[in-house]
């Protein structure tokens, strides 16, 4: 390597020159936060490491998750894929965009490669009208397996989700509190597992907080979309709705240019509850109010799971529930109640 980069290097990690060099040849006398300081200089300005100095793999570990285009999933992704190189692994990333291969061919890929695990996020173990013997193959010939947003009670693996039931109830409160009795719940197909939760907890949250009322016509079922939860918007709005609670932040997006297609204000005359806090939504116009999924204590709980199974822990059949908090921006205001 060449003096100039040497210095480049040095200046990035913030040593000298002669300690790059040392770290570089595998001479002693650096301490391991240095070396590591170092090696992060030369990873993050685009250098390759020398062979010797390259990290062994202690197996592939595959993430199929559904998509890229809803922010949330790459977020989720690379969380859980920073947490596995942490620990010594390498992640093999399937992403089952539309009209691409789906699920079941990467698993084929993923078991041809030899993975150590397979972490499936959103996939067909949430839909309620998928067959499940996919996955009791896997855990059947040993593979460990963890299985996030969607639980079944035919698969003998490990599940990690959001209470789905209590984000519908604390966007439903937010609502009330400001004075919304006519509240929506803008959602995916029935057939999911989150859906069909969320759709429990609404249900139950409208009965305790505003009483016992027939709110069939208030729940519209469409796409997990800017324009799902544009169509579904407007067929509450159409209902009288002031108040949208939206299963995902891209149909509450969606929601919002519904009501502006009418001339309505957000949150002056509709206030928007969206799901995920996913990047980008506290930069939104009007920010986001939405629900926080709790990403980081779902993935780090995803990775740990599955190498206690790969250490050789018997697979548990068990859901691990985490709690979703209410992140209060700008697209929700007081409803008519309150105004009169």
């Amino acid at each position: 390597m060449n003096n100039t980069r040497l210095a480049d290097i040095a200046a990035q990690a913030g040593v000298s020159e002669a300690t790059v060099s040392r770290v570089l040849n595998g001479k002693a006398g650096v301490s391991p936060a240095t070396r590591q300081a170092v090696l992060t200089a030369l990873d993050l300005m685009g250098y390759e490491r020398p062979q010797r100095l390259r990290q062994r793999s202690n197996g592939l570990i595959g993430l199929v998750i559904p998509e890229l285009g809803n922010p949330i999933f790459p977020a989720f992704a690379q969380a859980m894929e920073k947490s596995l190189i942490q620990h010594g692994y390498t992640p093999i990333l399937c992403t089952q965009e539309p009209g691409g291969a789906p699920e079941d061919e990467f698993t084929e890929m993923l078991l041809d490669r030899g993975v150590s695990g397979i972490v499936f996020v959103s996939g067909l173990h949430a839909d309620t009208t998928a067959r499940m013997d996919r996955y009791t193959r896997l855990t059947d010939r040993g593979l460990p397996i963890v299985l996030v947003d969607g639980y079944n009670e035919g698969i003998p693996a490990p599940f990690i989700s959001p209470d789905d039931r209590l984000a519908a109830r604390l966007a439903v409160q937010h609502l009330v509190d400001l004075g919304h009795e006519r509240i929506g719940l803008a959602l995916g197909q029935r057939r999911f597992v989150p859906v069909i939760r969320k759709i429990e907890g609404f249900r139950q949250a409208m009965a305790q907080l505003l009483g016992p009322a027939d709110v069939d016509d208030l729940i519209q079922h469409s796409l997990f979309s800017v324009e799902g939860g544009q169509a579904a918007a407007a067929a509450l709005l159409d209902r009288g709705c002031t108040g949208i609670f939206c299963a995902s932040d891209l149909m509450a997006l969606g929601a919002i240019r519904a009501a502006r297609e009418r001339g309505l204000s957000v949150p002056g005359d509709v206030s928007v509850v969206g799901f995920d806090d996913s990047p980008l939504m506290a930069f939104t116009d009007p920010p986001l109010t939405t629900v926080r999924k709790p990403i980081g204590a779902m993935a780090a709980a995803a990775v740990e799971t599955l190498l206690e199974e790969i250490g050789g822990t018997p697979a548990k059949h068990v859901e691990l529930v985490y709690q979703p908090e209410l992140v209060v921006r700008g697209s929700t205001s007081s409803g008519p109640r309150v105004n009169r």
